[in-house]
């Protein structure tokens, strides 16, 4: 399935670093994943640090934001 950006999150990846590989890899693979509504949360421990990725379902996927969380 194609994986798009907002402008948001293109913002949000820039500014935090976040590698798309990472983003894609948590949203195909994740640790925990939960949904409210029409969005997903997955989240995924890489590299010792744990990633949070909002996305939504469509046609394809389009992530809303990504940001590291404790």
């Amino acid at each position: 399935m194609q994986i798009i950006y907002t402008k948001h999150a293109e913002l949000q990846i820039g500014e935090r670093h976040i590698e798309k590989v990472w983003i894609e890899e948590t949203i195909k693979a994740p640790d925990k994943v939960k949904r409210k509504g029409n969005k997903y949360y997955a989240v995924k421990k890489l590299n010792g640090n744990t990633l949070k990725v909002v996305y939504v379902k469509e046609k394809y996927i389009k992530v809303i934001t990504s940001f590291f969380i404790k």
